[in-house]
Parts: C-alpha cells; sequence; structure tokens
C-alpha cells in the first residue's frame, strides 16, 4: 500500500500526458468530483486493494503492468501488438471504473485477544447492476469515444474470472488481444503486486 495522495497524483499526471481526445477533460473532472469516490475507493471489499484509495492504486498498477507487457520483445515482433499510448492509458487507468460509488464503509465487531472491538469493513452496494467490464465501458462512453479494441480490452478485462460463457469470453480474447493483454497485466497487479502473502 503506498500514499493515496501521491498516487492520485501520478493517475491525474499519466491520464493529462496520454489521454487527449474529446470528453478526456470532463471524465477526469467527474473522477476528481465529490460525484465520485474514484480516488478514495477500495480495489475490493477483502481482496486486493481492499483499503481506502486502492482502486486508483490498482489502476495504476494495471497501467505499469500492461505497459511492461506490451513492451516485450516476442509481444511486439512475434504478435505484433502494438497499441498508442493514449489506449494502453485507457485501457489500464479506466478498467475498472464499475467500482466507483460500489463499496461503502460499516463497521462489525470482532473479538480479539483484548476482547470484542469495533472495526471498519467495507460493503458491497450497486446501485447501477450493469455488469463489471460492460459498467466500465458505460461509465467511459458517457464522457469520451472508445475505439472497438479499447472497448473490448475493458469489456473482457476479467478473462475466464468472470462468470461469462466461455466461449464467448475466448472468442473476445482472440480476436482483440489488448483484451488478453489488460487481463494479464490485472492478474498480474492483483495477484502478485497487491497480494498480501505474496508480498510477506
Amino acid at each position: 500500500m503506498t500514499d493515496s495522495a501521491e498516487n492520485k497524483r501520478k493517475f491525474i499526471e499519466i491520464f493529462n500526458e496520454n489521454i487527449k481526445r474529446p470528453g478526456a477533460e470532463r471524465l477526469l473532472g467527474w473522477l476528481e468530483s465529490d460525484g465520485s469516490d474514484f480516488f478514495a475507493a477500495p480495489a475490493s471489499t477483502k481482496y486486493h486493494g481492499a483499503y481506502e484509495g486502492g482502486l486508483c492504486e490498482h489502476s495504476l498498477n494495471v497501467y505499469y503492468c500492461l505497459k511492461a507487457y506490451l513492451a516485450r520483445e516476442r509481444v511486439k515482433n512475434e504478435y505484433g501488438l502494438d497499441y498508442s499510448e493514449e489506449t494502453i492509458a485507457i485501457t489500464a487507468l479506466l478498467h475498472d471504473l464499475c467500482k466507483i460509488n460500489l463499496y461503502k464503509t460499516s463497521t462489525r465487531n470482532v473479538k480479539t485477544e483484548n476482547g470484542w472491538q469495533t472495526v471498519p469493513y467495507y460493503t458491497f452496494e450497486e446501485e447501477l447492476p450493469y455488469g463489471h467490464g460492460e459498467k466500465s465501458v458505460y461509465i467511459v462512453s458517457g464522457f469520451m469515444r472508445l475505439t472497438r479494441d479499447e472497448a473490448m480490452a475493458i469489456r473482457w478485462h476479467m478473462g475466464f474470472s468472470g462468470e461469462e460463457n466461455i466461449n464467448t469470453i475466448g472468442n473476445a480474447l482472440e480476436r482483440f488481444p489488448l483484451a488478453l493483454a489488460v487481463n494479464i497485466a490485472d492478474m498480474e497487479a492483483t495477484f502478485y503486486m497487491e497480494n498480501d502473502k505474496k508480498k510477506g
């Protein structure tokens, strides 16, 4: 876990340096507004990034992992994956916008060696039940246009860990290699960069 303010600064810097299409400024303005908890939200209720600022940190980690994956010689030369800096930033930084305003803070009593203590935890409260990746595409599309590759990458970034028909997922990952690349980056960030068991 790193500093939330520093992660917010990095996110905004990468966003502004790379995402220039019409509507981008309005989208960033919304992310920073009182109508969005993006920079304070956790990435999950109890798994990776289950702390304040975890969603922004996870989005940055996916960006770094995607950049590293796409820079690999085999990926560039043999697979032919070549995407603009704007597309890389859009798909990585915005893939989990579906989690904005999704987690609420509550408390519960937990028995410890010192007796019962009240501890905070996150609850899941879905106000827009529109799926996961598809909800992120919907949110981004309300501000700016996505290319087909970008929309598919965000939509299918969960890969086979979603609850979808595996034939549909396989078809999407085969036809849109960026979707597989974002899935790989998302899994690397989740299970290696943000997994406390691996860290300690």
